[in-house]
């Protein structure tokens, strides 16, 4: 659940930047993006990989 909570904070921050034109927006825009895209990369790395058949 919380991969998914990520993914979909990514599309949102992704999506208010194409329209953000405030610098300072912007920027807050992209520390809250790279926080969101850490924390999928965690999760995933977290995550038990799955056997090959």
């Amino acid at each position: 659940m919380q991969k998914k909570v990520a993914r979909l904070n990514i599309e949102h921050y992704r999506k208010l930047l194409i329209h953000e034109t405030d610098e300072s927006k912007r920027q807050a825009i992209l520390r809250l993006l790279a926080e969101e895209e850490a924390r999928l990369a965690s999760f995933e790395a977290n995550e038990p990989k799955q056997k090959r058949h």
